[in-house]
């Protein structure tokens, strides 16, 4: 049921009906939530992940952040600091950051997810280290910063084409 609930959402968001969007994704979380006896699973932080897409396809940056940042403290606490799910909620955590604006954090959190994914994956030749460059380089990119960009953006080209 859980797993229905999610794909109706994804059908209603790209509808652009965002609160049914929202109504079923809460009613997958639920579900998620009593059948892993809390917060404690990685399927729960998916769930706020997916809450999380809905609020960003409306607009609603703010309450997108706080649905990652929870399923950031699920995945940290489930997995440790060293995995590549924990990676993955800090780049979703920057992409909204960027969004709004708020450069420093994205770096902040970019770097994060680059230091995660250089470390798990044994260095700099891996398509996850090279999208990490990628989204650094699009930060650098809106600040100005065109030594930086081209610095990450090199960086993720010679990994890519490797």
């Amino acid at each position: 049921m859980a797993a229905s609930y999610n794909n109706i959402a994804i059908i209603y968001g790209k509808q652009g009906k965002y609160e049914e969007a929202l109504e079923v994704c809460t009613k997958s979380l639920d579900i998620k939530t009593r059948i892993y006896g809390g917060d404690n699973h990685p399927d729960v932080a998916g769930s706020y992940g997916n809450i999380s897409n809905v609020y960003q396809s409306k607009g609603d940056l703010e309450n997108a952040l706080v649905q990652h940042q929870k399923a950031l403290e699920i995945r940290t606490r489930v997995f440790g600091s060293e995995h590549p799910d924990v990676a993955a909620s800090y780049n979703n955590i920057a992409i909204i950051y960027r969004n709004q604006g708020k450069y420093e954090e994205a770096l902040e959190m970019y770097t994060k997810s680059l230091d995660i994914n250089t470390r798990i994956h044994g260095g700099d030749n891996h398509p996850d280290v090279a999208t990490s460059y990628q989204n650094l380089a699009a930060v650098y990119h809106r600040q100005g910063n065109h030594v930086q960009t081209k610095e990450m953006a090199t960086k993720a080209y010679h990994i890519f084409l490797n």
